[in-house]
């Protein structure tokens, strides 16, 4: 569902992304760690066709991004750490606002049903969106991506600044989707939630992957000692 093959990005003399070959099949949750500036935002933004690779190519579901940015975008799902959603419209608004941007038309119920399926509870599906907690918004977010049937899910620090209870939750809704089928990439410093969540955890250090193993070789403790003498 989603490949780079030898991705490569130079800003001046500034190497971001070097040979990165990354595949990650259907079903799959990748989690990217590193430092700050190894690289995970930039191959994030080069799968959503936001910047231009200097080299090499990535692929979502056998779709080339350099010669088809368009076509990739209805494929693919992007929750930031922030995510950008109006604040004065209520919950069930903005999902179907964004919804038919992507070409769908969602009944009211439809709608409340995708975010049941997230875990937002009912009394805030008509609330403005300003009173909502990080948690919740990214319960939106996530019900976007099921309303445009998104099959690969790129996440940007998915629970920086997120309580335990949130990140449990939003834990278990990733792990779901995962069984569903979709395809799921996240940025991430969270080692904890890395190892609980995803399938594959790969690190990133200057641009570089050099680690790509499955997390059930790691306890979390082991991947903070691996994370800590790689990087």
């Amino acid at each position: 569902m989603l490949k780079t093959i030898n991705l490569h990005k130079k800003y001046n003399d500034f190497t971001a992304l070097q040979s990165l070959n990354l595949e990650i099949q259907k079903g799959e949750i990748f989690a990217l760690l590193g430092q700050n500036g190894a690289g995970k935002s930039t191959t994030i933004n080069i799968l959503l066709g936001l910047i231009q690779a200097t080299s090499g190519d990535a692929f979502i579901n056998d779709i080339s991004v350099k010669n088809h940015p368009e076509k990739i975008k209805k494929h693919l799902a992007y929750i930031p750490e922030t995510v950008l959603l109006y604040p004065n419209l209520t919950g069930i608004e903005n999902l179907d606002f964004f919804s038919k941007i992507a070409g769908f038309n969602y009944t009211k119920n439809e709608l409340s049903i995708l975010l049941h399926r997230t875990g937002l509870q009912e009394s805030a599906h008509e609330k403005a969106l300003g009173g909502y907690s990080k948690g919740m918004r990214q319960k939106v977010g996530i019900a976007i991506a099921l309303a445009k049937d998104a099959k690969v899910l790129l996440l940007d620090e998915p629970t920086s600044g997120l309580d335990p209870i949130a990140t449990s939750e939003f834990t278990e809704i990733i792990r779901q989707l995962g069984k569903e089928g979709r395809t799921v990439l996240m940025a991430t410093h969270d080692i904890f939630n890395a190892v609980s969540v995803a399938t594959h955890i790969g690190i990133m250090k200057q641009g570089e992957l050099v680690q790509n193993l499955p997390s059930k070789a790691f306890t979390a403790e082991e991947l903070q000692n691996l994370y800590l003498k790689t990087i």
